[in-house]
């Protein structure tokens, strides 16, 4: 406990004294026609179905449930209203009587605990009623941060986040994304690249590693086991992990090294990474800019935030949203456009309520419920995708575009490790591809404001990215 108390106090530290960044490099140039062979692989006429993406775009936020930003869209699975009110009460301990979900416009949130040991808490056996409890003991109000703790139960508006909103109603809306583990961001990445979470006693050694997702022990790197960039380095295919202003690594273990292994930034703790001699794809942002303006993008590219644009309690919503905007508009503008698939999600809930209680795969997961977007010249119209899916369906969707279904099975890939399944192989997940209709049109580009009117309140003046 006393590990779990200097952890918040540590994060709380970071996230105390929000900054703004500085801007990033400009997104680029016009998009290309869909039939044109576009320099560095673009979409030609002649490929056929899931063929037809060429370049997967993987961009990961930080600390949101489902129903904290999407919780009142029109159709998804959010909270239980009827006329309009709630139907939901959460008990509150401290202050006595509950707190219902209610419209929370403020531009900083706070949240509450959100390591391994709050998960059950907030769960409280499938009542889904624990989150204010959770918070008053554990959460940043017991880091002094947050006065009332309540605040997990405030929910963003479409018109607090109309960007995000609006990419939703554009092309498609996850309700059932979990996030992969039951616990925090760190091996919640850790699946992300590698669909397991791991503590390994002899770090060279892949078969010496076994489960682990709790705070602090998972930060111990190396990562012996395998990831995913070693079955693409295997296949030749193409990979960039590209790194916000901080190197995307949260709390990095030396704080002036901007490539150091941290919360955010796990793939360079990988060994098969150095192994393969692949660590020259770990890059800074400005790169994944100017691949996007030269059409030049690798087939898969994932996005790693610092906290000034993460969108983490504590930092601000607004900033967050208009650097994600920039990069769907890099993407958009890209002469690879029309051969894309890109896909939005939050690492963990961050605290924050939500409803739904999340399936049981194995005993690391699923996590609690986080949002999802899916955004392609492919992607259905305004499409609701309810199937039950967490990020390992993002690896399945990798393996079935550029390795013909190849998995991270210990007793195919060639690289033997311990975990307990094959979690792309799981009967519960549902496949990506239904989010998408091949036979159709390809979509035009969907440029949006970096800056969108918004009804939040405490905005920066003057704000990140905005002119």
């Amino acid at each position: 406990m006393a590990q779990r108390a200097l952890a918040y106090v540590l994060i709380a530290s970071l996230i105390a004294l929000p900054a703004c960044s500085a801007g990033l490099s400009s997104a680029g140039s016009s998009t290309t026609n869909p039939t044109t062979t576009a320099k560095g692989g673009g979409t030609r006429a002649s490929a056929v179905g899931i063929r037809k993406i060429k370049h997967v775009i993987i961009i990961v936020q930080e600390n949101r449930s489902f129903d904290s930003y999407f919780g009142t869209f029109p159709g998804a699975d959010g909270i239980p209203m009827k006329n309009g009110k709630p139907t939901v009460c959460v008990p509150d301990p401290r202050h006595g009587g509950c707190v219902a979900p209610y419209p929370d416009h403020a531009d900083l949130n706070f949240g509450g605990g959100h390591f391994e040991p709050d998960v059950q808490p907030a769960l409280d056996g499938g009542k889904m009623d624990g989150f204010v409890s959770d918070a008053e003991k554990y959460g940043y109000c017991k880091a002094q941060i947050s006065a009332t703790c309540t605040d997990v139960m405030g929910y963003h508006t479409g018109s607090d986040i109309p960007n995000y909103w609006s990419y939703a109603k554009h092309f498609v809306l996850q309700d059932h994304m979990f996030e992969p583990v039951a616990s925090w961001s760190l091996p919640s990445h850790l699946y992300l690249v590698s669909g397991w979470s791991a503590l390994c006693p002899r770090p060279q050694n892949p078969m010496s590693c076994r489960s682990y997702m709790d705070y602090p022990n998972a930060q111990r790197y190396p990562f012996a086991w395998t990831d995913i960039t070693y079955l693409l380095h295997k296949d030749h295919v193409s990979w960039g992990w590209y790194l916000d202003h901080s190197g995307g690594a949260g709390v990095p273990v030396a704080s002036h090294d901007k490539e150091s292994v941290g919360i955010f930034n796990v793939l360079p703790g990988f060994t098969d990474v150095a192994q393969d001699q692949q660590a020259g794809n770990i890059r800074r942002q400005a790169a994944f800019f100017t691949a996007a303006r030269n059409g030049t993008l690798p087939s898969v590219s994932w996005l790693i935030p610092d906290l000034a644009d993460s969108e983490h309690p504590g930092w601000f919503v607004s900033t967050g949203q208009s650097y994600v905007t920039r990069l769907i508009n890099a993407v958009m503008r890209s002469p690879d456009w029309y051969s894309s698939a890109i896909f939005v999600t939050w690492d963990d809930w961050g605290g924050f309520y939500d409803n739904v209680v999340p399936p049981k795969v194995d005993k690391q997961g699923y996590g609690i419920r986080v949002p999802g977007i899916v955004i392609s010249p492919y992607a259905k119209a305004g499409y609701i995708d309810h199937q039950t899916l967490s990020f390992d369906a993002y690896l399945k969707f990798i393996e079935d575009v550029f390795l013909r279904g190849q998995r991270l099975n210990p007793r195919t890939d060639g690289r033997p490790d311990r975990r307990p399944d094959v979690r792309e192989n799981s009967p519960i997940l549902g496949n990506l591809v239904k989010d998408f209709n091949f036979n159709q049109k390809p979509r035009p580009p969907f440029i949006l404001p970096n800056c969108p009117k918004t009804t939040l309140t405490g905005v920066p003046n003057p704000a990140p990215y905005c002119p």
